[in-house]
């Protein structure tokens, strides 16, 4: 190291001193006229290279993250781990989904309750002693320090996002007679409309809940108006209130540029009222502005809430886009991406007009960013409309070779809906495809915790659909907790896979994960194991493994909690467990089955009569045998005299046994009764 910068020093010296140097192996000529040649095979004259002037390359800075990204980058995945967004707790750790999404809330909610505490009580939050006292690691001042009714104690509000109080300082500022700066009040525009002129008060939700459940009024007709969509406006419930804060003081300003209306369109399209943004925007043209690109793109959203026909829709954009035109703004990529959203809400019109806007994206040197391909991908599949299915295909030639940065908010989309796209047309190819784009770079991070669930389900559907069994239960066993929670559908999708492979013996592991994922009070999903636990006859340590299943199984019918309601035994269930009992030889367990039947009012089926008979005769239990056939009678079963067939065939019996069998004959009273009714 040490003679490399010696090296590079005595080189810098003498290009400083010569101005000049000579190619490697080459000697410097002292007089005459020589030449040399250049890459490019021209002849220079010394002359000219001596007047060539050597720039030194700058020297290499690096990222502040490097050193942590290259460590990081030899780091694998722990299969075995939660999401590293959770304590490393046991206890705390996520079961499921839903205790993931629920366990995320909350670690949000504390923020948002340690920021409000710090905002309306910041008396108690001024000792910011330190050491050493670090400035960029200090909270940040929430106070207002300027005190009075200025302007510039204005800006300090509005600087800290205080909305009632810079509304109130503006008002005093106005009936004092000062005047205010454009600057200052398009800032102010800009703060309202961002936050919707504030929050309601709970007084005016509390009238507006006591108006809709008023009595002796029909809720339905009160609630019918609210509830009424209407052209221009996005939502049911709007925060931009008629004639607000912003509407206020824009009516008041007595003098307003273009990015007055600009805030204006922007923040009515954001809260919901797109027919009034449509109007300023027309305001803004007869009072000769112009819009910049951010009004435009709004403005273009907006579209499908201004127009009903899709045509019509497509129409008005081509105008915002020839407005773009006259008024010299270049489009950007959030422009492109507002166009295709738009077209998604347009039908066919949108599967011919994509392509178009695509190619002018080409043409104008703008590359597409994921939100981009997300909106291709929903106009040419929605509703699974599988008939261009070679689309996603090239989508994933042009993400296959890129790394993407967020751009636009819904950029976050592409993921989860390719993988359903992938999922529709059956194509695992695709899926890993679309996969291995997924874990290029820092694209994972496009993942949320809910949109990595969504995902990762859904690939996991498609393997258990399309792959090999080995290779599903190898993704199963790296997937399953550190990058996604199965749902009910992906354990119901895996027991499939291993009925179609044959693989039954691993039910009991998907068993104890159901355990763990909180399932094993799902109906279907105990239907579903024990119909497959109960169909064939298995060696004997797999049996054994299904009854410690079925005895799982017949402690969650029988559980009981504060919060927890029994389970209701149904005949298959009852029939299945009884028969996973008799196959492992646990005879009385499989006898107090049975004896379920009669209270739950069911009838057991043939197979579970047999099974049990054979498990009696296996065990040398002519007793529980006897039982079974008093059993059928009493049900009045067709199988009774089979039953009772088999027992004097199959067991050895004592002579009190056969009297007590012999003894078991159909109700003659019932019998008769029944004939008298049918004279």
């Amino acid at each position: 190291m040490a003679a490399g910068r010696l090296a590079g020093s005595a080189w810098r010296r003498a290009v400083s001193l010569s101005g000049r140097c000579c190619p490697p192996g080459g000697r410097r000529e002292r007089g005459g006229s020589s030449s040399s040649t250049t890459a490019l095979g021209k002849t220079l004259d010394n002359s000219e290279v001596t007047q060539e002037e050597i720039v030194l390359p700058r020297k290499k800075t690096w990222d502040k993250l490097a050193v942590l990204q290259t460590l990081a980058s030899t780091v694998k995945r722990d299969p075995t781990a939660a999401h590293y967004m959770f304590y490393d707790d046991p206890y705390l750790m996520p079961r499921n989904a839903a205790n993931s999404r629920l366990f995320a809330l909350a670690k949000e909610s504390g923020r948002n309750a340690a920021k409000y505490m710090v905002k309306q009580f910041p008396q108690y939050f001024d000792k910011t002693l330190a050491e050493p006292n670090v400035a960029c690691l200090m909270p940040d001042t929430l106070t207002p320090q300027i005190e009075g009714v200025s302007e510039e104690a204005l800006k300090e509000r509005i600087y800290l996002r205080r909305v009632k109080e810079s509304v109130d300082l503006f008002d005093q500022l106005v009936q004092a007679g000062t005047s205010v700066s454009l600057e200052t009040t398009n800032s102010l525009l800009d703060l309202l409309c961002f936050y919707g002129d504030g929050e309601s008060s709970l007084e005016e939700e509390k009238e507006q809940k006591e108006d809709l459940e008023e009595p002796g009024v029909n809720t339905s007709e009160q609630k019918a108006p609210r509830r009424q969509f209407q052209r221009g406006s996005q939502s049911f419930s709007s925060r931009w209130r008629e004639n607000n804060n912003a509407e206020r003081i824009f009516k008041i300003m007595p003098e307003r540029n273009a990015h007055s209306y600009c805030t204006m369109i922007r923040g009515m399209v954001k809260h919901g009222v797109s027919a009034k943004a449509y109007d300023m925007y027309i305001d803004l043209l007869n009072e000769r502005h112009k819009a910049d690109v951010h009004t435009f793109n709004v403005l273009i959203t907006a579209v499908p809430f201004l127009k009903d026909r899709f045509l019509e829709r497509w129409e008005l954009a081509k105008v915002f886009l020839n407005h773009m035109v006259q008024q010299g703004v270049q489009p950007n990529l959030l422009t492109f991406n507002a166009l295709l959203k738009t077209l998604r809400r347009c039908g066919g019109v949108g599967r011919s007009m994509s392509p178009l806007v695509i190619k002018e994206m080409e043409a104008l040197d703008i590359e597409p960013s994921l939100a981009t391909y997300d909106h291709l991908l929903t106009i040419f599949y929605r509703g699974g409309d599988l008939s261009s299915s070679g689309i996603i295909s090239e989508v994933l030639d042009d993400v296959e070779r890129r790394s993407f940065t967020p751009q636009d908010p819904d950029d976050a989309n592409f993921f989860a809906t390719a993988m359903q796209v992938c999922c529709d047309l059956k194509d695992i190819k695709l899926a890993y495809r679309l996969n291995r784009a997924m874990e290029k770079g820092d694209n994972w991070k496009f993942l949320d915790m809910d949109r990595l669930n969504a995902y990762w389900s859904k690939f996991f559907s498609l393997l258990c659909m399309m792959e090999q069994i080995d290779t599903v239960l190898k993704w199963y066993k790296e997937m399953s907790t550190s990058l996604f929670y199965p749902s009910p559908k992906n354990i119901l999708d895996l027991l499939q896979a291993l009925d179609a492979a044959n693989h039954l013996e691993v039910i009991p592991s998907v068993w104890e994960d159901m355990k763990q994922l909180g399932f094993n009070r799902r109906q279907d999903l105990l239907e579903e194991v024990l119909s497959l636990m109960s169909r064939e006859q298995h060696p004997e340590e797999i049996q054994l493994a299904f009854a410690k299943c079925a005895e799982d199984i017949k402690a969650v019918h029988e559980q009981t909690g504060r919060e927890q309601v029994p389970l209701e035994w149904t005949g298959s269930a009852l029939g299945r467990v009884a028969v996973l009992f008799s196959r492992a030889g646990r005879t009385q367990d499989a006898w107090n089955m049975m004896e379920r039947f009669q209270k739950i009012n069911r009838i057991p089926t043939d197979q579970v009569m047999d099974e049990f008979l054979t498990c009696a005769k296996q065990t040398s239990c002519p007793d529980e045998a006897i039982k079974l056939v008093k059993l059928a009678t009493s049900l009045g079963l067709p199988a009774a005299q089979r039953l009772k067939s088999r027992t004097e065939k199959e067991f050895e019996l004592s002579e009190k046994q056969k009297e007590t069998l012999e003894s078991i004959r159909p109700d003659s009273d019932s019998d008769s009764d029944s004939d008298s009714d049918r004279e």
